[in-house]
């Protein structure tokens, strides 16, 4: 069978899971790794090592990167694509403009890259199991662990692809019902059916936040199971499910300054429920690319320049408000290690949120990507609360509260429902949601019109599925619409 681009596999090397590298060897899909290599796994560090590989596939460019940048940032409105003009970024001017397609390099750069991360999953949890010499409890929260990053990985391709193919376990090349499933789109509604699945085994095995030692700080919790089975629920408008998810997270709170939570001193605070580790001991590299595509541009600047945040971001902050300037790097400001931002840098504003003092210049910086803020569990019950005709505004005004600003004096649902979306505009401006909150509340069309953008309705709440992929599935599967 000719193999699927999206689904090469990286299994038969002992040396991939024991150091978690990032090779992958160009082979066909196979579910054999041979019994003596099988046997030198089979103990507690060779059952960390299937997941630990997981985890490191979230370094890669392909990953967390360039192209997710530009899907989930530059396309939005709050951001611009940066850099020097004539500085397309590959795609980056098409993703800015909306006018991307299905040959896009970042369309297949992040669809890959999701599906060989699911891949990994799917390894860890064909394997795990089979070692019989590692830890019962310790192999049942690997086996969580995996699921939860799964459900995260596919929770990224149905909000940007829609109905995607659902592949649950390793494919066997000869296999034409697993050719089937690696070509066929199933619906939205399978997908997200699928990721409650994972979300809520995960749920079952995981321990909580602080059970974890120092030395595995950052891995997958309960809380974070919960609160991405909260966010699915949101997605869906399943309001009465937000709730009854967001009720069990426990053991977090606002960090009391802003700013504090996006400094190498703020990660894996009270705050955070789930981030992308940059700094690890295995691999020793960080997120490639991550800070250096974001930097200032120009005499006297470290980066690539791209994903600056809009003159749109930038009005729409309140006078006061302390996110500001823990959000946006103005040129011609020192930052707050002391590092000073000439005004002869090619753009006036920068992402600080992908700031690094400790290793900025470097193309792997340790910088962590905070995906889920326990102030997103506080929004997201303030948004429900309010659609069940509940009072939000216990939540809604702690999060103002925590930015420096008085309570929010909206009155009424829709009133509400307005200043609830925009807090989490500006909450989580440049953290990689705003493209999907405009999209699932509908403000798609007009609140990119006001940055200049033609939103077409029918066509742009989902990407192209790859050209690749859709040349590949003949039979199987059809385009989104209007590409």
């Amino acid at each position: 069978m000719k193999k699927i681009f999206y689904f090469t596999l990286t299994i038969s090397s002992l040396l991939l899971f024991l150091s978690c590298s990032e090779d992958y060897l160009e082979e066909k899909p196979t579910e054999n790794i041979s019994t003596a290599d099988l046997e030198l796994l089979n103990n507690d560090a060779g059952a960390k090592s299937f997941v630990t590989a997981i985890y490191s596939k979230f370094l890669d460019f392909n990953m967390s990167s360039f192209s997710w940048i530009g899907m989930t940032s530059i396309a939005s409105d709050d951001a611009d694509k940066g850099s020097s003009p004539g500085d397309t970024g590959t795609d980056k001017d098409l993703m800015d403009a909306l006018t991307y397609n299905s040959s896009s390099l970042s369309i297949k750069e992040v669809y890959q890259g999701n599906y060989q991360g699911i891949n990994r999953c799917n390894q860890a949890l064909y394997y795990i199991p089979q070692l019989n010499n590692a830890d019962i409890a310790l192999r049942d929260r690997l086996i969580g662990e995996a699921k939860f990053l799964r459900a995260f990985m596919y929770f990224n391709l149905v909000r940007l692809y829609g109905g995607v193919p659902l592949v649950d376990h390793i494919p066997n090349p000869s296999s034409e019902t697993d050719k089937a499933m690696q070509l066929t789109r199933r619906t939205k509604e399978d997908v997200y059916a699928f990721i409650e699945q994972d979300l809520l085994a995960a749920i079952d095995v995981l321990p909580e936040k602080g059970a974890y030692s120092d030395d595995e700080i950052g891995r997958a919790s309960r809380g974070a199971a919960l609160t991405l089975l909260a966010k699915v629920a949101l997605y869906q408008e399943k309001w009465s499910e937000v709730l009854s998810y967001t009720d069990q997270i426990t053991g977090y709170s606002l960090t009391p300054s802003y700013a504090e939570i996006f400094k190498v001193s703020g990660e894996n605070n009270q705050e955070s429920i789930f981030e992308i580790q940059g700094k690890t001991t295995n691999p020793a590299k960080g997120i490639q690319g991550y800070s250096a595509t974001q930097g200032a541009r120009g005499a006297g600047g470290w980066g690539w320049g791209f994903n600056t945040p809009s003159e749109s971001l930038l009005n729409a902050y309140e006078s006061g408000d302390e996110r500001m300037n823990a959000t946006i790097i103005f040129a011609g400001t020192t930052l707050y290690d002391g590092r000073v931002v000439p005004t002869t840098v090619e753009n006036p504003r920068y992402n600080f949120k992908a700031y690094s003092s400790a290793n900025t210049d470097a193309w792997e910086t340790d910088i962590n990507i905070r995906y889920l803020r326990f102030s997103e569990v506080l929004l997201m019950r303030a948004e429900a609360k309010n659609e069940l005709g509940q009072d939000p505004s216990t939540e809604l005004n702690a999060v103002r509260n925590r930015a420096g600003l008085i309570n929010s004096t909206a009155s009424g649902q829709a009133a509400l429902r307005a200043a609830i979306w925009k807090e989490r505009r500006i909450e989580f401006a440049m953290e990689h949601d705003r493209w999907f909150d405009i999209v699932r509340t509908g403000q798609a069309e007009t609140a990119l019109a006001a940055h200049g953008k033609t939103f077409i309705v029918g066509k742009h709440e989902l990407f192209p599925l790859p050209q690749q992929f859709i040349n590949e599935s003949v039979g199987y599967s059809i385009q989104n619409p209007n590409y």
